[in-house]
């Protein structure tokens, strides 16, 4: 089959000099495993980067006809998508019949949303320069029952569809019949390469049967690691979860999917959906958005299209990237790019903004004279470091950053600001102090900085020092600070919002930060259900939280008793993994204790681990199966400000409807 090369990828070819070296020749960066093998891959030479396209299911499901197809298809090439690189417009499930042609046994396309046929709509898209993918599912039917599946029928299907013109097909997993995966996928993998047409061939397996491992050999292009995402922070986290340890089997024609983008859906602010598209691009993951093309927000498509977030994914220098580095709540993500430069993504997974940073050393890169030279990919600015990169980072966000060595001449110094109230929890009308910190991260000085924190609504700051300084070397801090005071404040988060200013070579340069800390209601007394108390917080993988009911939705939109294993427990927790559940305690408990497992209302199915975490310090754990018995726990809690209780999904998020029954805190 013939090599297809994308525009983006030719460019970002030309534009790397012939003599560098690729940093795959060195050592890789701490905590990069060794790449994939560079040998040719046995599949199809097709996809020798990362496909970039659409696909219709994350927004419009079943509800789809051949206009809005054309109509996407229009609006990839009008909002400038189709000249970033994104070629693939894809059709998801519900395009046939329920029945096969009764003659012939091939599909028929659904004579009310495809009236004028496949081949008519490849053709169409085929026509704006584009190509137009297809779903099906290697089982006897695909996911939503609407038509029929693949298996058994391989060859007349690929057939099918390279008659219709098809570049692409996604090819699910459901109603599989118990045929082991590696026969169905090889089956469907030998049919499409008999057609003799370029059709990228995407399984869908959800990670079931380490598709990583055989997907190659099967003549896929890519293979999905995962379950399916959703357009929720929780979902994008769970999924970047499952990637871990998977770098060493993705490269050319041979991809790891995470499944597809959510960008620009409503369950994702802007910050998370700039946070996702950051990861996914680091990853080397296909770029398949799943939005609204057609009447997406203009911030929606430059995060979709933007250059520089691009081409680090249309990049391959032998290893997708990996995380470097967990601190909990704060993480760091790199990829060596083939230019030697570092692609670098600073996540922060909670709520709160937080500086996050790492150095060169930690990044593998060289030393370097004159230091390094430091891009942030989606603000479009660059600064030089002396060897330290950071920035900070709002609530459920990133920054992305590209860094390399030297090249820093006439760059001003790369500075950090950030604000930071000295207790994260305070009860009532507790004061507070806040510390608004200058970090020259820089190779020359700065001068002049001036400080200023702005007071939350009814609070009062009161600076305790002085709030202009003079020079701040290269390496070094310069801070102030405040006390904050409120007289009977509402309780919950209260946001900060500091500023600074500083001079460097006659040019005046501002940054601004925000923090954040919580009025929280006073700690209980005595012996109390927790779903009885209010929380500090409540993330949930789907739907919000239930207090004294099961995560499962009934008629009436709520859950049912919490149930394990034939036992109902009148009080609790109802939640979906993965999830976070914090309760302030002012450290005045002394001993919790709960029930744990997976409602009765999912059956067998669901695997969860669950913790139980005080003041960020792992306190206890247990894990949980479908229709098994729940298990205690019973966890000192003396000295915690905060506990939390956190569930995670072990095989996928799917059913996974985890319940905290009988939650008792005892405090004094």
């Amino acid at each position: 089959m013939r090599t297809v090369v994308t525009a983006l990828a030719l460019a970002l070819a030309l534009a790397v000099p012939a003599a560098a070296a690729p940093p795959s020749q060195g050592a890789p960066p701490p905590g990069v495993p060794p790449s994939r093998t560079a040998s040719a891959p046995t599949g199809s030479e097709l996809a020798q980067t990362p496909p970039l396209g659409w696909n219709s299911w994350n927004t419009f499901g079943c509800d789809i006809n051949e206009k809005l197809i054309r109509d996407t298809a229009d609006a990839i090439v009008a909002s400038g998508m189709a000249a970033a690189g994104y070629e693939y417009v894809n059709i998801d499930d519900c395009w046939a019949e329920k029945e096969r042609d009764p003659v012939t046994g091939t599909y028929v396309a659904h004579h009310e949303r495809f009236p004028s046929g496949i081949k008519a709509l490849a053709d169409y898209v085929h026509a704006k320069g584009l190509k137009l993918g297809i779903y099906t599912s290697a089982g006897t039917e695909t996911c939503a029952r609407t038509m029929p599946g693949s298996l058994g029928h391989e060859d007349l299907d690929a057939q099918t569809f390279a008659d219709w013109g098809v570049d692409y097909l996604k090819y699910d997993n459901c109603n599989n019949q118990g045929v082991p995966a590696q026969e169905r996928y090889k089956a469907m993998g030998d049919a499409l390469a008999k057609t003799g047409r370029p059709i990228v061939y995407s399984i869908c397996e959800w990670g079931e049967n380490d598709p990583w491992l055989w997907g190659d050999s099967v003549g896929g292009d890519l293979w999905r690691t995962t379950g399916d995402i959703t357009d929720s922070w929780s979902s994008v986290m769970s999924l970047l979860d499952q990637q871990v340890g998977l770098e060493a089997y993705s490269g050319p024609s041979a991809w790891n999917d995470p499944d597809m983008l959510e960008v620009g859906n409503p369950g994702l602010t802007q910050g998370e959906s700039r946070a996702h598209m950051s990861l996914w691009a680091l990853l080397n993951a296909p770029l398949i958005a799943g939005n609204d093309v057609r009447s997406m927000p203009a911030w929606a498509r430059n995060q979709l299209t933007d250059p520089d977030v691009l081409a680090v994914n249309q990049d391959w220098s032998g290893r997708q990237g990996a995380k470097l580095r967990d601190d909990g709540d704060s993480e760091v993500w790199t990829k060596r790019m083939s230019d030697g430069s570092v692609a670098v993504v600073l996540l922060n997974r909670a709520s709160a903004p937080a500086t996050i940073g790492t150095t060169a050393t930690e990044l593998g890169l060289p030393r370097a004279a004159t230091g390094y030279r430091v891009r942030d990919l989606w603000t479009d600015t660059t600064a030089a470091s002396g060897g330290r990169v950071r920035a900070q980072v709002p609530g459920h966000g990133a920054v992305m950053l590209r860094v390399s060595a030297g090249g820093t001449a006439g760059l001003p110094p790369m500075v950090a600001v950030d604000v930071t109230p000295a207790q994260p929890y305070v009860g009532g009308s507790e004061a507070n102090t806040v510390t608004v910190t200058v970090h020259n991260d820089g190779t020359t000085a700065v001068t002049r900085a001036r400080l200023a924190l702005t007071a939350p609504v009814d609070w009062t700051a009161t600076a305790t020092g002085p709030t202009q300084l003079g020079s701040i070397a290269p390496g070094r801090t310069g801070t102030a600070t405040w006390r904050l005071t409120a007289d009977g404040p509402d309780l919950g988060p209260v946001d900060l919002t500091a500023s600074a200013s500083w001079i460097w070579r006659d040019r005046v340069f501002a940054g601004t930060a925000a923090g954040r800390f919580t009025v929280a209601s006073p700690a209980p007394a005595g012996t109390s259900y927790l779903s009885d108390l209010p929380w500090l917080y409540a993330e949930n993988g789907w739907g919000p939280v239930e207090r004294d009911r099961s995560n499962g939705e009934t008629a009436a939109g709520d859950g049912r008793p919490l149930t394990i294993a034939g036992t109902v427990h009148e009080k609790g927790l109802g939640s979906h993994a993965p999830s976070r559940i914090g309760y302030f305690l002012d450290s005045r408990c002394s001993r919790f204790t709960v029930t744990v497992g997976i409602d009765d209302e999912v059956g067998n199915q669901g695997r969860v681990r669950f913790e139980v975490w005080g003041d960020g310090v792992g306190l206890a754990t247990a894990e949980a199966t479908g229709a098994g018995a729940g298990v205690p726990l019973d966890v000192a809690v003396d000295g915690v400000d905060v506990v939390e209780l956190r569930t995670d999904p072990v095989d996928g998020q799917n059913y996974d409807h985890a319940d905290w029954a009988t939650p008792v805190i005892t405090c004094a």
